[in-house]
């Protein structure tokens, strides 16, 4: 079998299985470590036994319903490979615009020349903490997440790409709680997606990533409400806030920070590309 016929024959075995068909081009482009413009130049290419055998495998994984990037155990995030796993939630473009957000609003809401201090709150595999660490090398930037399996493969990826963050395991901004540290940016992307709606997700989304990092509780909104309660008692008196929302959650979750704070922040609703609420960005002022 040489390249060509591979991906004739993962194509037609993928859509049979309602998988999208070009996935084969990104297995076989992993099994041969090759680009995808290297792998469309190398049409006539023979697969060793070795190959052929591991991207038979890979293909039928993925028509079981599991998720490429965890095959691959990779996904590119801001322009980077970060490691994956079951573990860990697979990065999604949506939370790139997060992360874009949050550097543009701070060279802006932030005058004074200070070292800030960041926390990325449910940081699963860290891609929002890392990002934000090598986009600005001057920043202080914890990652905090309950659950040490995701904390181990976030600690893989910061050591890969060189980034300087603090880990931490803990549930929310309870490790910050009693300290007297203080945080001039809060992102997060938590879950919040109500239970009822777990049901209509896709197969390779509810039964492959971790339901833990997915769920809001009953109305998808338990982990904003907890967020926000403690906040006060974590932020400095001039402080930004991030969050990544579903796409419904938006004027909840800025009605929520109103709630909190008062006149003392401003909050606003963006929209995504693809024009959904996706973030909330609050600027507060006390």
């Amino acid at each position: 079998m040489n390249v060509i016929e591979a991906l004739r024959w993962a194509s037609s075995f993928l859509k049979e299985k309602n998988r999208e068909p070009n996935a084969g081009e990104l297995l076989l482009g992993h099994v041969l470590r090759m680009r995808r413009g290297e792998l469309l130049a190398a049409f006539e290419r023979e697969l060793s036994e070795v190959e052929q055998k591991q991207f038979t495998e890979f293909v039928h994984q993925h028509g079981d319903g599991e998720p490429i990037q965890y095959i691959t155990k990779t996904e590119e995030f801001y322009g980077r490979p970060f490691t994956v796993n079951p573990e860990v939630l697979i990065p999604r473009p949506e939370t790139e615009e997060l992360v874009l957000a949050v550097l543009e609003r701070l060279k802006h809401f932030f005058t004074e020349s200070k070292a800030l201090n960041v926390v990325d709150i449910g940081t699963g595999s860290g891609i929002i903490a890392v990002t934000l660490k090598l986009e600005r090398p001057d920043m202080k930037v914890t990652g905090v997440d309950i659950a040490e399996e995701s904390l181990k493969v976030s600690r893989k990826n910061g050591e890969a790409l060189g980034a300087d963050v603090r880990w931490v395991q803990g549930d929310l901004l309870q490790p910050f709680l009693a300290t007297e540290e203080r945080f001039d940016i809060v992102v997060s992307n938590p879950p919040y997606i109500p239970e009822a709606d777990i049901a209509t997700l896709d197969e390779v989304v509810k039964d492959h990533e971790p339901i833990r990092a997915l769920v809001g509780g009953e109305d998808g909104y338990v982990f904003y409400k907890q967020i926000i309660d403690q906040l006060p008692e974590v932020v400095a008196d001039r402080a930004l806030v991030a969050f990544e929302v579903g796409y419904d959650q938006g004027e909840t979750v800025a009605s929520l920070l109103k709630e909190r704070f008062g006149e003392k922040i401003q909050s606003e609703v963006l929209k995504d590309i693809n024009g959904k609420e996706r973030i909330v960005i609050g600027t507060l002022t006390r």
